[in-house]
């Protein structure tokens, strides 16, 4: 009963996502994306959330190459406390810009594919911030769970510059481990 609510769910917000793509005027994109460099795992600092992540905490996004254009994701996090049940997704992204790399099309389920779009991803590939043509979510991530508050007012700035609602943008908790005790971020 579980794997079919949870299949409801992803064809609900695949349907949402597939007919709001592409609405609103032209968002930027990271003029080249190393796709190497951008592997791996991402914390998610702040965002306008999705409904299936509203409450999440601890939630990182990892992304692995499978081939050339192609990207297995997972995204993961603990339901409203960083006690709750951990939930995982694990779309399918497809690099869809070329030579930049930097626009995507992820796919929850078939045939339904969303957009997916870098907006920024720094030098060093340390922050990253995924946007939608429509504004209606994005994504502030780094490599780390925490990052100064002059870098995330950076960040934030960026996707403001790009037409997202300051207010409509909310931390994601983190947590970490620190010599062996546990903190909040």
């Amino acid at each position: 009963m579980k794997k079919i609510i949870t299949l409801g769910i992803i064809v609900i917000f695949s349907f949402f996502a597939f007919q709001s793509c592409r609405q609103g005027p032209p968002i930027r994109m990271a003029e080249k994306v190393n796709l190497d460099l951008y592997m791996g795992d991402w914390y998610v600092i702040a965002n306008i959330p999705t409904f299936i992540e509203k409450g999440a905490h601890n939630a990182i996004e990892s992304y692995t190459r499978t081939s050339d254009k192609v990207i297995d994701t997972r995204f993961s996090f603990n339901k409203d406390s960083f006690t709750g049940p951990r939930k995982e997704y694990n779309p399918t992204g497809f690099v869809t810009d070329d030579p930049s790399n930097a626009e995507w099309k992820m796919q929850f389920l078939w045939p339904f594919k969303s957009e997916f779009i870098i907006v920024y991803v720094n030098p060093t590939y340390q922050y990253t911030i995924i946007g939608r043509t429509k504004r209606d979510y994005v994504w502030i991530m780094a490599r780390q769970p925490k990052i100064n508050d002059l870098e995330l007012d950076r960040l934030i700035q960026i996707a403001v510059d790009q037409g997202y609602d300051r207010d409509a943008i909310q931390l994601v908790p983190q947590l970490r481990q620190k010599n062996n005790s546990t903190q909040e971020n």
